[in-house]
């Protein structure tokens, strides 16, 4: 199975939406859709190098904590946060926090893909 990421708009996303209701409607078989919906500026900004490094690095290690990946990735704290926000904004990664007690909180760092093999689909 694999992810298929759109660019589209909000209307696209409710019109495939409509599509589907319609067939679920006439009673046909639906298959499964593993799609993501982005905003076409939104589009180019994850296909960034460094966005898709981080990607493929987070699915190689699976969880780590964001100093470990400031380090692996050699990014500055701004750059990296950065990235992470379009990532998990578009539920690619994970970004959550756990305690470490007597020492605050770490922020935790995992891709939400699995393995699953990952399509861009853009139309021009």
């Amino acid at each position: 199975m694999s992810i298929e990421i759109k660019a589209g708009t909000l209307s696209d996303f409710f019109t495939s939406a409509k599509e589907t209701a319609r067939e679920i409607d006439q009673g046909k078989k639906l298959t499964r859709k593993n799609i993501i919906w982005v905003e076409p500026t939104d589009l180019m900004l994850l296909l960034k190098p460094e966005r898709t490094k981080l990607v493929k690095y987070l699915r190689k290690e699976k969880k780590v904590f964001f100093s470990e990946l400031m380090s692996a990735m050699n990014r500055s704290p701004v750059s990296l946060n950065n990235d992470l926000k379009i990532l998990s904004k578009y539920e690619l990664i994970r970004v959550t926090k756990e305690s470490n007690p007597g020492h605050g909180v770490y922020k935790v760092i995992e891709s939400s893909l699995g393995n699953e093999k990952i399509e861009f689909r853009v139309e021009i």
